[in-house]
C-alpha cells in the first residue's frame, strides 16, 4: 500500500513524522494533496499538552491548502488539479445550534487536529461540500484564510462600524487578522501588545495606532485618543483575565466587547460594571460561511495578507517549526510548514 508522511503527535511533547497509508476517498469525498499548513496556536497546546479539547494521538493541523487529487463528478465545479482549501469545522447537523443553522456553535464541534486527525499529511480526504475553490490564489496564501476567517467573523459578530474607534489587546496572528478585518469595515484600529516587534508589524499593515502595554499606561492612552470616552469596541485577542478586564476598563458607555482569545483561566470582576456601561460581550467561535468572501476579497486585491507569514519550514523541519512557536520571542506571526 502506498505510503505518505504523516505529522503524528503521540502525546503531549512527543511530535514525529511517520509513514502512513494514503487514504482512500470513500463516496462523497474528495483526496487531496497537502501544499502547504499553517500552525494554528492550538497545534502548539496539542503538542504541549494545554489544548483541553485535544485527544492522543493526534496529527495536527487545520488552515491549509491542497490540490486536488482524487474527485467523483459534482455539481460544485470542483476538478482535479484544482487548488482548494476547505472548512475544517465538522458540525453534527442535529443539535440545537445547528438546526438553527448556527453551524459553528455545534454543541458535538470536531474540529480538525484537535478532535480529530488533521492537515498535517501528504494526503488527506475531505466531503466535496467542504472544499473552497482557491481562485486563483498561491497556495501559500490560500492557507491563510482559515485563521482570517476566525478574525473576520469576529469583526462582523460585533458589527464593528465605518468611524468606529476600536482597541484589539494582542497582536498574534489572530489579533492581527482582527486588526485589518476592522480596518475593512472603516474602523479606527489601535492594537496593544507588550511586543515592539510586533507592534511595528501592526503598524505596517495599516494599525491606526499601536500601545506597548509594558512601556505605556493602556488606559491613558485610550483616553487621549479617544478624548476621555473610551473604545467603541474592544477585540480580545489573548485569552487571560488580565485583558479581559482591560477590555471592560477601556471600553466606552454603551460600548462592545468581542472576546477571541480562547483561555483556559478563570476571570473574577464584579459585573455590575457590564450593566452600569451597558456593554455588549460578544463571544465569536470558529467561522460561519466567511471562506468564500475572504477569498475573493484577497483575490481581488482588495486586502493583502502574505505579510502575516514570518517563517517557512520543511516537512522534515516540522519539530523546529512548532518548537519556534513555543519558543516565540514575539517576532513570529504565522509559521507555515511547505508539503509540496
Amino acid at each position: 500500500m502506498e505510503q505518505m508522511r504523516v505529522v503524528h503527535i503521540e502525546e503531549a511533547g512527543k511530535i514525529e513524522v511517520i509513514e502512513k497509508p494514503i487514504p482512500k476517498p470513500k463516496k462523497g469525498e474528495a483526496l487531496i494533496k497537502i501544499k502547504y499548513c499553517g500552525i494554528c496556536g492550538s497545534d502548539v497546546a496539542t503538542y504541549t499538552g494545554n489544548q483541553p479539547f485535544a485527544s492522543y494521538p493526534r496529527i495536527p493541523g487545520h488552515e491549509f491548502s491542497a490540490e486536488i487529487i482524487k474527485i467523483e463528478k459534482n455539481d460544485l465545479g470542483f476538478k482535479e488539479g484544482m487548488i482548494v482549501t476547505a472548512n475544517p469545522y465538522f458540525n453534527c447537523g442535529k443539535c440545537y445550534s445547528c438546526k438553527r443553522g448556527k453551524v459553528n456553535c455545534c454543541e458535538s464541534n470536531e474540529t480538525m487536529g484537535v478532535q480529530r486527525d488533521g492537515s498535517f499529511a501528504e494526503y488527506i480526504t475531505m466531503p466535496i461540500e467542504r472544499l473552497r475553490d482557491g481562485k486563483g490564489l498561491s497556495a501559500k496564501t490560500l492557507a491563510l484564510i482559515e485563521p482570517f476567517s476566525i478574525s473576520y467573523h469576529a469583526v462582523n459578530r460585533g458589527d464593528v462600524q465605518k468611524g468606529d474607534n476600536v482597541l484589539v489587546i494582542g497582536s498574534g496572528a489572530i489579533g492581527m487578522f482582527a486588526m485589518i478585518a476592522a480596518k475593512l469595515r472603516g474602523a479606527n484600529v489601535y492594537i496593544s501588545d507588550v511586543f515592539d516587534g510586533r507592534l511595528e508589524k501592526a503598524k505596517k499593515l495599516g494599525a491606526n495606532g499601536v500601545i506597548n502595554a509594558n512601556k505605556e499606561n493602556l488606559e491613558e492612552r485610550v483616553k487621549e485618543i479617544t478624548n476621555g470616552n473610551g473604545m467603541d469596541v474592544c477585540i480580545e485577542a489573548v485569552g487571560r483575565p488580565e485583558t479581559f478586564l482591560s477590555c471592560i476598563e477601556n471600553a466606552a458607555f454603551g460600548a462592545k466587547i468581542i472576546l477571541i482569545g480562547n483561555g483556559k483561566m478563570e476571570t473574577t470582576f464584579n459585573h455590575s460594571i457590564l450593566l452600569k456601561k451597558e456593554l455588549d460581550v460578544y463571544g465569536s467561535r470558529n467561522s460561519l460561511n466567511d471562506f468564500r468572501p475572504l477569498i475573493d476579497l484577497v483575490a481581488e486585491g482588495k486586502v493583502e495578507i502574505d505579510p502575516m507569514i514570518t517563517d517557512e519550514f520543511e516537512l522534515d523541519k516540522v519539530t523546529d517549526a512548532f518548537e519556534t512557536l513555543i519558543h516565540n520571542d514575539g517576532s513570529k506571526l504565522k509559521v507555515v510548514v511547505k508539503f509540496d
